[in-house]
């Protein structure tokens, strides 16, 4: 059963920096187009990052600069590091395997076919 798991949320203040954890189990990320979503209260669940099997990052315009995507195969785990967090960025954030890697945007949920269950990230002081 394929399963991935996100870590790493929490309180940090405007400014700060968190990391967040995707870690797979029952296939190897690898293989993957990983994608994370994050859902603010009150909004639609938004694409914000993605990489390629090959390591290929793309943001959204509301992240780039701050966040930064990266995968480690020997640990099956994909990260989000995130810096110059703002209270906008507060939102349960989600990793999500499947789909496709495009330069030009962040594939749309549907094409995702395996997602965590999220992990809470609350940006204030």
């Amino acid at each position: 059963q394929l399963q991935l798991v996100e870590s790493g949320g929490g309180l940090v203040q405007p400014g700060g920096s968190l990391r967040l954890s995707c870690a797979a189990s029952g296939f190897s990320l690898d293989d993957y187009v990983i994608g994370w979503f994050r859902q603010a209260p009150g909004k639609e669940r938004e694409g914000i990052s993605c990489i390629s099997t090959i390591g290929r990052t793309n943001y959204a315009d509301s992240v780039k600069g701050r966040f930064t995507m990266s995968r480690d195969n020997a640990k099956n785990t994909v990260y989000l590091q995130m810096d110059s967090l703002k209270p906008e960025d507060t939102a349960v954030y989600y990793c999500a395997a499947g789909g496709y890697y495009s330069a030009y945007e962040i594939p749309p949920e549907a094409v995702f076919d395996s997602w965590g269950k999220g992990t809470l990230v609350a940006v204030s002081s």
